[in-house]
C-alpha cells in the first residue's frame, strides 16, 4: 500500500458529469486506485449559468402552472437552487459510487460551485493530489476555440501529472 507522510493515502482526482465519458473515466481511475492501491477523490461542478437556467426555469413554470398567481409558491432564489442542485449532483456521487467497485479504496465527494477549471485549481492546490484523471471532452465548444480546454490549462498549470481518457475508450 502506497502512502504518504502521516499516514494519508497519495490520491486521485477524478473530475466528473453525467456523461458517458464521465463514467469510462470513473472506471479507468478504478482500475489505477486498485493497481496503486490509492484513495480517490471525486468532484463535481455547479456553475453559475446551470443556477442562472434552473432559477429561470423554475420560476417561469411557476408563472406557468399558477403558483405565482395564486401565491402557493413563492419564486425560487439563486441560493436555492444552488442548494437544489448541489442536492441531484450529491445523489449522482453517491450513485457511481453505489454503482461502481469502491472496494477497499477510500473515495471522497464533493460538490463545488463554479466553474470547473477555477474549481479544480483550487482542489488541487488544497488538497495536494498526486494525480488527476479526467476526460479530453470538451464542455463548453465555442468558448474553447478562443481560451483552450479545460484539460488543456490543466495540463499546462496543475502542479501534478493529469492522465487523460480519451472520449472514445
Amino acid at each position: 500500500m502506497i502512502k504518504i507522510e502521516g499516514g494519508n493515502y497519495m490520491k486521485l482526482l477524478v473530475p466528473v458529469d453525467n456523461s458517458t465519458i464521465s463514467m469510462n473515466v470513473v472506471k479507468q481511475a478504478i482500475i489505477i486506485a486498485k493497481a496503486e492501491n490509492l484513495s480517490m477523490k471525486l468532484i463535481a461542478f455547479i456553475s453559475q449559468h446551470d443556477s442562472r437556467v434552473y432559477t429561470r426555469n423554475e420560476n417561469l413554470w411557476r408563472q406557468v402552472d399558477g403558483s405565482i398567481i395564486t401565491g402557493r409558491s413563492p419564486r425560487i432564489t439563486n441560493d436555492e437552487s444552488i442548494e437544489i442542485i448541489r442536492a441531484h449532483a450529491m445523489r449522482f456521487l453517491d450513485t457511481i459510487v453505489a454503482d461502481f467497485d469502491f472496494n477497499d479504496i477510500p473515495v471522497e465527494k464533493e460538490v463545488l460551485v463554479g466553474e470547473p477549471y477555477d474549481k479544480i485549481l483550487e482542489t488541487v492546490e488544497k488538497e495536494k493530489p498526486d494525480l488527476i484523471v479526467m476526460s479530453n471532452r470538451r464542455f463548453y465548444k465555442i468558448k474553447n476555440l478562443f481560451f483552450g480546454s479545460i484539460v488543456s490549462k490543466l495540463i499546462h498549470k496543475a502542479p501534478c501529472p493529469v492522465l487523460v481518457v480519451s472520449a472514445n475508450s
